[in-house]
């Protein structure tokens, strides 16, 4: 029946066919009762009051997303202001500085937990909360698949760090102090506590990194309220806006406003426009990928290229500027992104979102940003600076973020002639043997060399890992040459500002084309074509094909095994295949069976 159904309008919540169900008073007393012995009430269960999930992405093992145990107070009150009944509820933790070998191995994993929890406890509608890179992709993920009203809640950024007087961005600073390293410029303790100097409060990464960029997309795609992402962890705005959160997910549950009502083909324009707008990580288009394949929407890394290419950088965040996140929000966030945006006609105005209102209507009466940190489309720091979409004899497809290429490195390496480097590779088999073999001057690594990684992927890591960002060995780096390019089948931190080719899909451990190359091989790169090619006779690449050999792959563990099995390349999401057949569950597969 309809009104049984909610998937449906009009609609029963799917929670009293658990709690208030006459028909099956043994059913009912049976999924009552257990809820009472910590003090619930049947008329909390039985009344009609729409129960709210939030999904707890904290925990002692993710950091970033700790204060996310506080915050859910705040939701709690918000939904019991509104009339709804909150339940908490932990997701398998991800956390990207600190799980072994990739939190990218978690995405899909916390995905499922999400998924199973959705759909088989009564839960009406649900708040995300994201934060760490991979928590926000997989909590969207997961309400994509059931489909139940969801709204997503980011824990934003810490606040601003700062070394020997200068602002020092969460993984930017690292990058630095691995050169001031390897050049001998410091010690290991030296090395440590100017890491560390940007570790300052309660949030995730104070850069553009992926955490700042994936919640800022989330916001973009219309999941979360209107000037949510950018906001830190420690203003008292993140908490109100927790609290406004749960208030607005109870009303969501009454609407029946649901991810496939908001996460349309055009919010994903959007959101790809909004990406090259902010200088976004390179991260950002393997999991909105994903997201769009559990949504059932064509979105596909094509897509990036098609809508984000042409699009101006406009705010200036480390890696690709100079700020970070507190003057981002301070200067308006992504409101004020968007509505720049919006006025130029770069982004659809007519897209549903979180609040019940439109794009055009969220941004109404946004106020005029802050110039110095977010520059008017007449001004921008870039005119051209989405992600470039690669092919070649190599690959099928792989992406360059085009808005942290600097001046030094497009004089050095991408002017003669205009956006086309030709060189040599040096290759490694993933960071191990990156780290052993950089300084073997063996390898005659020079300005003229090509930085190869491979076996680094979904399947060779497993989980493809941020090893991507190389770079030059000490004596390069002596002299100036601070960054060469650099190819690999893994990712990259979006806080590192080396405009790598990443992502390569397929990737070498499936027999994708990297695998096939040998130190030395002449490479060229051509950004105006969007081609990448070895430049050796096809009848050579295709003798070292048929004398390529997969390479035994060991699991440590038997999610790593399932994992293999069933992931899927970078270029399509990294989804679990099988899983991107689940769409929807709720209205095309049902509830499943009760439980005695």
């Amino acid at each position: 029946m309809a009104d049984q159904d909610q998937t449906k309008r009009p609609f029963k919540l799917r929670s009293q066919r658990w709690f208030n169900d006459p028909t099956d008073p043994g059913m009912t007393s049976l999924y009552i009762e257990r809820q009472l012995n910590f003090g619930m009430t049947r008329d909390e269960l039985q009344s009609g009051r729409p129960i709210i999930g939030i999904a707890q992405t904290g925990s002692d093992i993710a950091p970033c997303n700790r204060h996310h145990i506080a915050l859910a107070d705040r939701v709690k009150a918000g939904i019991r202001d509104a009339g709804g009944v909150p339940l908490e509820f932990p997701v398998h933790p991800i956390q990207e500085t600190l799980k072994r070998p990739t939190a990218a191995l978690d995405r899909n994993l916390q995905y499922l937990s999400l998924v199973e929890v959705l759909h088989g406890y009564p839960i009406d509608g649900v708040v995300l909360t994201t934060g760490c890179d991979k928590t926000t992709p997989a909590q969207l993920m997961g309400a994509a698949t059931v489909n139940i009203p969801a709204i997503a809640l980011s824990g934003g950024p810490m606040l601003d760090g700062y070394w020997q007087g200068r602002l020092a961005g969460s993984g930017t600073i690292v990058w630095e102090a691995r050169k001031k390293l390897a050049a001998g410029e410091i010690d290991n303790d030296t090395f440590i506590e100017m890491v560390a100097a940007s570790a300052t409060s309660v949030g995730h990464c104070s850069t553009m990194g992926t955490a700042l960029s994936m919640n800022s997309l989330a916001e973009a795609v219309g999941m979360s309220i209107t000037g949510c992402a950018a906001i830190p962890g420690p203003y008292r705005q993140r908490a109100q806006m927790a609290y406004e959160t749960g208030r607005r997910i109870v009303r969501m549950v009454e609407e029946n406003l649901r991810p496939s009502d908001i996460m349309t083909k055009k919010a994903f324009e959007n959101a790809v426009a909004v990406a090259s707008a902010i200088g976004a990580s390179s991260n950002c288009p393997v999991h909105m990928v994903a997201i769009a394949r559990h949504m059932g929407v064509d979105h596909t890394v094509e897509d990036w290229q098609r809508v984000g290419a042409d699009i101006p950088l406009l705010v200036d965040c480390q890696p690709a500027g100079r700020f970070l996140g507190e003057a981002f929000y301070r200067a308006g966030g992504i409101p004020a992104v968007m509505k720049q945006l919006l006025d130029a006609g770069l982004i659809h105005g007519d897209v549903m979102t979180v609040t019940g209102k439109t794009v055009t209507e969220n941004l109404a009466a946004i106020p005029a940003a802050d110039p110095e940190v977010i520059r008017p489309l007449s001004k921008p720091m870039k005119e051209r600076a989405g992600f470039v979409v690669l092919s070649g004899n190599l690959f099928d497809n792989a992406v360059m973020k085009i808005s942290v290429i600097d001046k030094d490195f497009r004089a050095r390496f991408l002017s003669d002639p205009p956006d086309v480097f030709e060189g040599k590779v040096a290759v490694f088999e993933g960071p191990e043997d990156y780290h052993a073999r950089i300084e073997d001057p063996a390898l005659g690594i020079d300005d003229k060399t090509v930085l190869v990684i491979r076996n680094c992927g979904p399947v060779g890591y497993p989980g493809a890992a941020e090893v991507v960002n190389m770079q030059p060995p000490a004596s390069l780096l002596k002299q100036g040459v601070t960054t060469l390019p650099t190819i690999g089948d893994g990712r990259q931190s979006g806080t590192s500002g080396s405009p790598s080719i990443l992502n390569v899909s397929p990737e070498a451990a499936v027999g994708g084309g990297l695998a096939l190359l040998k130190d030395g091989d002449p490479i060229r790169i051509d950004l105006n074509t969007r081609k990448v090619d070895v430049l050796i006779p096809a009848e050579e690449l295709a003798a070292r094909r048929a004398a390529w050999k997969a390479p035994e792959l060991l699991n440590k563990t038997p999610w790593e095994e399932i994992y293999r099995n069933s992931v899927g390349s970078l270029g399509t999401g990294g989804c679990l295949e099988p899983a991107t057949l689940y769409l929807n569950i709720l209205e095309t597969r049902g509830e499943s069976r009760h439980n005695h």
